[in-house]
């Protein structure tokens, strides 16, 4: 009996180490991110990329998980879904927009379009932005996936000078950081789980 227990333990921790060690090499990727930020006239745009060794279901499943966005995003106080049908959904979020002594916060609706499972197209309908459109895409690379997202965008409040873009740019860089890194989170987790049980 003591035997079993033992063994069922040594099982649960090799899968605990396990789905550990894949997140923590997948978190590894976060630090390889690449954002970027430039004026367009009086737009700002976004651009941002990570890749790393993860299937792309994971990548997916948190893209698309509006409704747990503030649970893992910076800055983020509430994302929900006020609507999803046939031509698209509704998400709403609020939140706050900012770095050092600068801080607004925010409020907006955005209209998605899903384009399962490599891509996501959002843009504002109303809010705190005179134009937000972005979108996420996921390609595969060798080992894994490659994660995209570009964006255009005019806040509805003024900036501050000399330092509006690197606002902007660190923003970006903190969210989408969030989202690589829970991403590889939840693959570990998965990748951690135990097989199931054959049908008896």
């Amino acid at each position: 009996m003591h035997v079993g227990i033992e063994s069922l333990l040594v099982r649960l921790s090799a899968r605990v180490v396990f789905a550990a060690a894949t997140w923590t090499n997948a978190a590894r990727s976060a630090e390889n991110i690449v954002v970027t930020a430039a004026e367009e006239g009086e737009f700002i745009v976004v651009n941002a990329a990570a890749e790393l060794p993860v299937a792309p279901s994971a990548a997916w499943e948190v893209l698309s998980d509006y409704e747990r966005y503030a649970e893992f995003i910076p800055d983020m106080r509430s994302s929900r879904v006020l609507f999803r049908g046939a031509n698209g959904t509704v998400v709403e979020q609020k939140g706050e927009f900012g770095f050092l002594f600068f801080r607004q916060a925010v409020e907006v609706r955005m209209a998605v379009l899903e384009f399962a499972p490599r891509r996501i197209v959002a843009r504002a309908i109303s809010g705190s932005f005179r134009e937000l459109a972005g979108r996420y895409e996921i390609n595969d690379v060798p080992g894994g996936v490659r994660i995209s997202y570009l964006g255009r965008l005019l806040p509805d409040f003024p900036l501050p000078p000399f330092i509006g873009l690197a606002v902007v740019r660190h923003d970006m860089e903190k969210q989408f950081s969030a989202m690589i890194e829970e991403i590889a989170r939840r693959d570990g987790l998965e990748r951690g789980k135990a097989p199931r049980r054959a049908a008896q």
